[in-house]
């Protein structure tokens, strides 16, 4: 008779996750946890799960750490070879579309989901969610990944219209702090980036520096 394996030496690893993206005027804010597991397992407590794709264009993953980081990799290709052909940095839009088409062609075999943020000269900051299945859609704030489906009220009830940066920073920090506090799968440090005009502010708020609310 065959002994079972545990989980985490069969299983995929998987950003098992909390992201979050948040267009204010004059940029964005985007930000994740750290944790990638591997079935039960935590793999990586300190994963980087904002990815940069040009220098004002970054994604957030979620899903498979494979089918993300090789989605990234190529759509940052593209992007390079798109911005020499133009003369300039590729737009917002431009990095989300190509998302979507990767996403969609490859949906059945793909399990991925990004958002896709950052700011240009054209429409400034800018969000758009692409998840399973490869739907394109721009939002004024998105969350994704498993710990999303604990705090669609609190962001639906929190957010509101031409919040400033720093309205935007404690919405994303207390979101994601909550998702972290309620889901397996979320957990670690707290990655926060500001794109804008001026480029990328980034900042790490460690576990003990992460906003405590009620755990009964």
């Amino acid at each position: 008779m065959e002994v079972p394996q545990p989980d985490w030496l069969t299983s995929e690893h998987m950003t098992g996750t909390s992201i979050m993206a948040v267009e204010f005027n004059g940029g964005v804010v985007i930000g994740a946890d750290s944790r990638t597991t591997t079935g039960s397992y935590i793999a990586n407590r300190v994963t980087d799960k904002l990815t940069r794709i040009t220098d004002n264009i970054y994604c957030c993953r979620s899903g498979s750490a494979a089918d993300t980081q090789a989605i990234a990799d190529i759509v940052a290709y593209h992007l390079n070879l798109h911005s020499v052909e133009i003369g300039e940095a590729p737009s917002v839009e431009t990095a989300a579309s190509v998302f979507r088409e990767i996403c969609y062609t490859n949906r059945e075999s793909l399990m991925a989901g990004i958002i896709c943020a950052g700011w240009d000269k054209y429409k400034g900051g800018q969000v758009y969610t692409i998840p399973l299945g490869g739907m394109c859609v721009r939002q004024p704030f998105s969350i994704g990944g498993s710990g999303s489906t604990y705090i669609y009220g609190h962001c639906d009830a929190t957010f509101k219209e031409n919040m400033t940066k720093e309205e935007c920073k404690k919405f994303v920090l207390h979101a994601l702090a909550l998702a972290m506090s309620r889901d397996g799968s979320s957990g670690g440090v707290v990655r926060m980036a500001v794109i804008s005009a001026a480029g990328v502010e980034r900042e790490v708020v460690t576990g003990d520096k992460l906003p405590r609310f009620w755990e009964g």
